[in-house]
């Protein structure tokens, strides 16, 4: 894997229910380096901090290998890197081989996987149909929010080298199929309420589940 875009954003405002709204997901590629903080990415905005930024959501990776699929669906739109929202767009990531709580080398950060992202309202603002949540997580495939253990800048090209793996996690794309499906499979859900990664809001509301 490696990056194939580095993107942040400035702030933006929406209308949403005939009120305005200030967002920071029409990020735009940058051509020098990023900077990975604990809390976030340096000169990225970040809106609504209580869903976005902090430790376990500093930054957002998306897979380049889900647009072409994207924009065959919406091609109307203006594309570039960023589209989705992501920090960092990267090439031949696969969120069903990302496991939670894995910890990679990008640049000279030092990140570990945490949750998957789940689509708001300022998703489908951006994709101009709120469809498009529904079409996202049927799809499958959100990419990841990582926690910064070790900060850094991340450029463009730069590799993202697999560290150290649990010895027993899900898969990103296993966690959000749980967090969304309507039966939950009961033996996932044991696991997920024991991932350390996890924020323990999310460990508990998943924990509700279990029979």
């Amino acid at each position: 894997m490696l990056v194939q875009s580095t993107n942040i954003s400035k702030p933006k405002t929406i209308l949403w229910h005939n009120t305005q709204v200030s967002t920071g997901i029409f990020k735009t590629p940058v051509a020098k380096a990023i900077f990975l903080g604990k809390n976030g990415i340096i000169n990225d905005y970040v809106a609504d901090k209580k869903v976005h930024g902090g430790t376990y959501k500093a930054c957002y990776m998306f897979s380049a290998d889900h647009y072409p699929y994207w924009k065959k669906m919406y091609p109307h739109l203006k594309w570039s890197w960023g589209m989705f929202g992501e920090n960092l767009t990267i090439k031949d990531m696969n969120d069903t081989q990302i496991m939670v709580g894995d910890i990679y080398k990008i640049g000279e950060a030092l990140v570990q996987v945490t949750q998957p992202r789940e689509p708001c309202f300022k998703f489908g603002v951006k994709f101009e149909s709120q469809k498009i949540i529904k079409q996202f997580v049927d799809y499958g495939y959100p990419g990841t929010y990582v926690k910064v253990l070790e900060k850094g800048l991340v450029s463009n090209n730069d590799n993202v080298k697999l560290v150290e793996r649990p010895k027993k996690s899900l898969s990103v794309a296993q966690l959000y199929n749980l967090i969304f499906a309507k039966i939950k499979n009961q033996d996932l859900l044991k696991i997920a309420v024991d991932l350390e990664v996890l924020p323990q809001q999310k460990r508990d509301k998943l924990k509700g589940f279990i029979i």
